[in-house]
């Protein structure tokens, strides 16, 4: 199929680079130009949004935000100026389930399908082609979809209409955002009390509290290895959502509050960029002790 990118960055580019080994003819824009390697693999890189969605059959989003959507859906030189009737456009960007109604019935209104479909699984799941994607749109959009979805993720699920994809993505958020936080309190424990928080984070992982983001971020926090594979700004600005959202439903999220004001105290000190694991800096200071240390080379 002609496949269009928007959006080539920590997690497009690897999500591209498997639609292009898979052969599919994939047309690319990013505000930062089209990784070489991409173009080594046979994408064509587009002066804009406009003229990629003009050279495609689907075109799929990889942004930050959802005013990046918006610019690069209906901006100057945007997707929506180069779309043809039956175009499908792909959302696979994390953003605000309200906003998204509003693009899908925009786009619908130019005789095009859209679909919401979020992302879990970071860096490592892009590049492995193991992402959970959580897709909010109709039944036959979903259904043409789903052979490219196979082919960047393996838990594919329509959870329901437009914006439901990105609701799932936002409840995702706090699950994972909590769960650092948790992993963090544990060890942080540990350690104080004069345990091996290695020892200690082993143990755990045969028993309830097992998780992957015990086994892998109780690993980063342990070894410090804060290197980003989903930065702490973009887990900031998907609780953002989790809390207005909350607002407009006229409910409490404290404990999802709570761990903003750890990753807004990270990023107080100057830590937006690294990994959200790294949350675990802020409760460190507030208990003037360090898990672990940097793990030799």
């Amino acid at each position: 199929m002609k496949i269009g990118f928007v959006g080539l960055g920590i997690m497009g580019r690897p999500m591209a680079a498997n639609l292009l080994a898979a052969g599919h003819e994939l047309h690319g824009y990013a505000t930062s130009g089209v990784p070489d390697d991409l173009i080594k693999l046979g994408a064509k890189a587009e002066a804009n949004a406009q003229a990629v969605a003009a050279a495609s059959e689907i075109v799929i989003l990889m942004v930050p935000d959802t005013p990046h959507v918006e610019a690069a859906l209906f901006g100057e030189g945007g997707v929506a100026g180069g779309l043809a009737k039956g175009t499908l456009v792909i959302d696979m960007s994390s953003i605000s389930p309200t906003a998204t109604k509003d693009f899908a019935a925009r786009i619908n209104a130019l005789g095009c399908d859209y679909l919401d479909a979020p992302v879990s699984g970071g860096e490592v799941g892009a590049q492995q082609a193991t992402l959970t994607i959580m897709v909010g749109g109709p039944q036959a959009a979903f259904d043409r979809a789903k052979p490219i979805f196979e082919l960047m993720g393996k838990n594919i699920t329509l959870v329901g209409g437009n914006g439901d994809g990105q609701t799932c993505k936002v409840a995702n958020q706090i699950i994972v955002g909590l769960t650092i936080e948790a992993v963090g309190e544990a060890l942080l424990f540990a350690s104080k009390a004069g345990a091996d928080p290695e020892k200690v984070r082993g143990a755990l992982m045969g028993g309830f509290a097992s998780s992957r983001i015990l086994e892998l971020h109780g690993k980063r926090m342990i070894e410090r290895n804060f290197e980003p594979g989903f930065r702490i700004n973009l887990h900031q600005k998907d609780l953002n959502l989790a809390l207005s959202g909350a607002r407009e439903l006229g409910i409490s999220l404290p404990n999802t509050a709570t761990t903003q004001e750890l990753f807004n105290a990270c990023a107080a000190r100057g830590g937006s960029a690294k990994d959200h694991s790294a949350l675990v800096q802020a409760l460190e200071l507030l208990a003037d002790h360090q898990i672990g240390q940097p793990k030799a080379k």
